[in-house]
């Protein structure tokens, strides 16, 4: 709008704009007012014997809608232009609004073309008055509405997206196992965000019941696409962090409860403070875990996120030879590609297996674990045992509180229990005995009972 010709002479009929512009453009020609150059030189034309020109006295008569051409030297109805498609012919016929009016002997043209209080003329006033009445137009209605809905939607979506964010960074569950409005637990999405609504009124004004039923922002489909952009919105910060660095990824795969082959990487880089920065950047699903398939993923996964197999300087996997196997695991086949990624066997996996193989040839230790895990199983066999070593331990520690034996401070000497050893991650056996430690006096106590 702001190229809009200013000299009526040289502006289009208001029909060659689009339907959808033209009370833009009406709107901008009457803020913008009447185009009056009073101090322009008018010239002169000869009508009979005498010389006339226009009169800029009649700016003052006429001030909200003559208008007056330098190009044409002629006048114009700025009012008729506007609205003459919709009022037809009037006072004048076409010439204030087509080839302009120019017969300065008959300047009593200018208040015929005005006319009565029903004239075409007052017609098209009346009509400029009306779009000018920004609260009576209904495209300002409409855009009120639109404005105020927008708003409204803004709300409920950065609450829904503090929720998610909230969720995503504790890790926690979304979906409840029975989600409708009559349930007592409707998951922790919607109750958190039901939370937030009943705590912020501004929330509350927008959300659930108060929401369009399109637009409620609650379902699980909404929610998965949140946290699909959040994830993405992530990825690309860890991307651009990484920039044109050198970068190391660590890869392991693994069946879901779903039996369907997974592949989870990692990138592990150092970031412009020097510090060794490692971050998962997703899973990928594959068809088979051969070393081929893997390296497929591993490929689109890069493409995927602007990485370069270049700028990869190192990898590391388990043992397994679909993964380091010399000629044909996915250590060799990247190494094909890129010669500088140097491959290093996962330190923790490598510890794994020699734990593995010490307590299965060591009859000391493997006899240890061996009644250890009895221990642990008997003496949590039943709530009630919990229970009791839970209190007896307790009373252990209130009284070597009281004579000195415990230090006592912010974090010390936490209620704990027996902790299970896990078969296949050997770090959760030095949890086991701590614990074991910790809580022995309690657990012989309630060997005697279990033994009575």
């Amino acid at each position: 709008m702001e190229d809009l010709p200013i000299d009526p002479g040289l502006r289009p009929r208001i029909t060659n704009y689009s339907p959808n512009d033209q009370d833009q453009v009406r709107r901008a020609y009457l803020l913008a007012g009447p185009c009056q150059p009073r101090d322009h030189a008018f010239p002169q034309k000869i009508f009979g014997n005498k010389l006339r020109r226009f009169n800029k006295d009649w700016f003052g008569l006429y001030s909200s809608w003559l208008e007056y051409s330098v190009s044409k030297d002629s006048a114009y109805c700025l009012c008729c232009y506007l609205f003459k498609p919709d009022i037809g012919d009037q006072a004048g016929g076409d010439s204030f609004v087509g080839e302009g009016f120019s017969n300065w002997k008959k300047n009593d043209r200018l208040q015929s073309h005005v006319g009565g209080s029903n004239s075409a003329h007052n017609q098209a006033v009346a009509k400029c008055q009306d779009l000018l009445k920004q609260k009576q137009h209904i495209q300002t209605v409409f855009e009120k509405q639109a404005k105020h809905d927008e708003d409204d939607y803004l709300i409920r979506l950065n609450a829904a997206i503090d929720c998610i964010r909230f969720l995503l960074r504790q890790g926690i569950a979304f979906r409840g196992h029975d989600e409708s409005e009559n349930s007592s637990n409707r998951g922790n999405y919607l109750e958190l965000l039901k939370f937030l609504a009943d705590h912020n009124d501004e929330v509350k004004d927008v959300a659930f019941g108060n929401a369009p039923q399109n637009v409620k922002l609650t379902s699980p489909d909404v929610q998965q696409d949140i946290v699909t952009a959040a994830a993405s919105e992530t990825l690309k910060v860890i991307v651009e962090e990484i920039g044109d660095a050198l970068f190391s990824i660590l890869v392991d795969e693994a069946r879901d409860i779903s039996v369907k082959e997974q592949m989870a990487v990692i990138v592990r880089y150092i970031d412009k403070k020097r510090n060794v920065i490692e971050h998962f950047v997703g899973i990928e699903h594959v068809s088979s875990t051969s070393a081929i398939s893997l390296k497929e993923a591993v490929e689109k996964l890069f493409s995927r996120l602007g990485l370069s197999i270049s700028k990869l300087r190192g990898q590391g996997y388990d043992g397994a030879s679909n993964m380091q196997g010399e000629f044909n695991g996915l250590k060799a086949l990247i190494l094909k590609d890129n010669p500088s990624a140097y491959y290093v066997w996962c330190f923790a996996h490598q510890l794994q297996l020699a734990l593995v193989a010490v307590a299965k040839n060591h009859e000391d230790i493997a006899m240890m674990f061996f009644v250890t895990n009895n221990v642990v199983n008997v003496v949590g066999a039943s709530s009630k045992r919990r229970d009791i070593l839970r209190g007896k331990h307790a009373a252990k520690v209130v009284e070597s509180l009281n004579v000195g034996e415990l230090a006592s401070g912010q974090g010390l000497n936490q209620e704990t229990n027996l902790k299970h050893p896990g078969d296949t991650r050997w770090g959760s056996h030095y949890g086991t005995l701590v614990s074991l430690i910790t809580m022995f006096e309690a657990v012989i106590d309630v060997l005697e009972i279990v033994r009575m």
